[in-house]
């Protein structure tokens, strides 16, 4: 099983307080971990941008977070997450404003569904999880906030 926790530790794809003045900055920066540590090709990004362009934002799971994701053969390498915080929340062209990006890639959409979404849900359920998010000083202290979450409702291991 792909655990976003372990994932985020291997990768070493947590950044804190990145700057970004637009959306597409702001998911290259989510991005950028997982292309340094092998998980993406360059191209991956180039994908979720196109993407957004066309269907809109759609990976915007809730106010202040998204989960920027492409398709499996736009570039992805393994399973993988990357978590970014942003100084000041970016805006989307639906007019809703992200300060929190999870990005994921995917090797197929059974862990895209099966696996993935539902540990991000469990996180995300978190109360305050995206001042939380905003407020922590180190990688450990994100690494903290997901252990505190409730995986068990969500994500069954065989």
């Amino acid at each position: 099983m792909v655990s976003l926790k372990e994932s985020l530790i291997e990768n070493r794809s947590i950044r804190l307080r990145e700057t970004a003045e637009t959306w597409q900055e702001a998911v290259g920066k989510a991005v950028q971990p997982l292309v340094q540590s092998g998980a993406v090709e360059v191209r991956y990004e180039d994908a979720i941008v196109a993407s957004t362009e066309h269907f809109g934002p759609y990976y915007i799971l809730m106010d202040g977070m998204a989960m920027p994701h492409a398709r499996p053969e736009d570039g992805v390498n393994r399973d993988a997450f990357s978590l970014v915080t942003l100084e000041n929340p970016v805006a989307f062209s639906d007019g809703k404003k992200v300060e929190v990006l999870l990005a994921l890639a995917a090797t197929s959409s059974e862990i895209h569904t099966g696996i993935a979404i539902p540990q991000i849900v469990a996180l995300f359920e978190t109360p305050d999880i995206i001042a939380k998010l905003k407020n922590v000083q180190s990688p450990e202290e994100v690494l903290q906030l997901i252990d505190q979450a409730d995986l068990s409702k969500y994500v069954h291991e065989e």
